[in-house]
């Protein structure tokens, strides 16, 4: 049985200017900002307009490409010279998405390596943003096509288990662990996704749900802890999550949350999957120890809307990232192909081409 799948674009070239599918706003409301400037680009990674490691890389491209529109000189030194504070600005926006930086590398070495005008320069960096936005998309299907090989053979449906949000949304469309969901639901291999609702944003509660509904993929969403009862209950037959940063060896940082669930999946003996592009794999570090974790306000802790959770005088930690040692990894999912962590250094050749 075949399924039709809708896609989901978060990050759109119209008009002269990036549409940026508004995260902040859904499931209630489906909406769009128009991004024109450099700064404002920053301010929408910042404050998770646009989120997902992936989707992260596309917009500080385009972000890249709106800076250069806005310097207005023909002297190519001081062009360089500006841009290199507009990528200073967008590299602020968030320290664990390794594609944030791995864009932003890209855009420069274009820049820095384009023979001609200055003139000839923006228009490389606009070719280039648009590259890899559509590299992107395909890179997403490869890694839901190759993660549909990997998944279990028994039963002949799944039922799955994801954690955050790595979809449509989080990429330029498809997704990563989500895209890995909707080879399976294509090919009838899908009974039936959970959803952690992933807090303390709710992004599988929100943007996880969101995606399945459009596409009307059955999907379930349960609490962070109700995860170990599932599996208990034999719910779930494998977890694919996505990934923000990925160390030498496996060692992979996601979505604070994704190490609990990797232990307890180890306990029942259910795969554990992360899907992920090569770029998200930082091969300058040897493990995750070295993978720098952002902290968030503790607003998104003690308040839902305009609800105050928790009583005055309490402190907060409020880690947006955990670590998943390569250990208690199954295999890695990318578009060239599934490997154990162990097998990752393997394709370093490959990423730097």
């Amino acid at each position: 049985m075949m399924f039709q799948t809708n896609q989901v674009y978060p990050i759109i070239w119209h008009n002269d200017s990036v549409s940026l599918i508004d995260q902040t706003r859904l499931p209630n409301e489906y909406a769009f900002v128009e991004i024109s400037r450099s700064e404002d680009m920053a301010v929408a990674i910042k404050t998770m307009i646009v989120r997902g490691a992936p989707a992260i890389g596309v917009a500080a491209a385009y972000g890249i490409y709106l800076g250069a529109r806005e310097i207005d000189t023909d002297n190519r030194d001081e062009f360089l010279q500006d841009l290199e504070n507009v990528a200073q600005m967008l590299r602020s926006t968030r320290p664990t998405a390794v594609n944030l930086f791995w864009a932003i590398s890209r855009m420069m070495k274009v820049a820095y390596e384009t023979i001609g005008t200055v003139d000839e320069i923006k228009k490389a960096l606009f070719q280039t943003a648009q590259a890899i936005n559509a590299e992107d998309l395909q890179t997403c299907q490869d890694i839901g096509d190759n993660g549909l090989k990997a998944l279990p053979t028994q039963p002949g449906q799944l039922t799955l288990l994801t954690h955050c949000n790595a979809g449509a949304l989080a990429t330029a469309g498809y997704g990563t662990a989500l895209g890995v969901v909707r080879s399976a639901w294509r090919e009838g291999r899908l009974a039936r996704l959970f959803a952690d609702e992933t807090r303390p944003r709710l992004q599988g509660a929100k943007l996880t749900a969101w995606e399945c509904v459009q596409e009307g993929i059955p999907v379930t969403v349960i609490t962070d802890s109700m995860a170990a009862h599932c599996m208990k209950q034999g719910l779930i037959h494998a977890v694919v999550v996505g990934a923000d940063r990925i160390a030498a060896n496996g060692d992979t940082a996601n979505k604070i949350g994704t190490y609990s669930l990797a232990l307890v999946s180890k306990a029942h003996n259910i795969p554990f999957f992360v899907a992920a592009p090569l770029s998200t794999v930082d091969f300058d570090l040897a493990d995750g120890s070295q993978i720098p974790i952002e902290e968030r306000h503790p607003g998104e802790i003690y308040q839902i809307g305009d609800t105050i959770l928790t009583p005055e005088g309490v402190e907060f930690y409020n880690p947006a990232f955990d670590v998943t040692p390569a250990e208690l990894i199954t295999a890695i999912i990318t578009e060239n192909g599934v490997f154990a962590p162990s097998e990752l250094k393997q394709q370093e050749a490959r990423k730097a081409a």
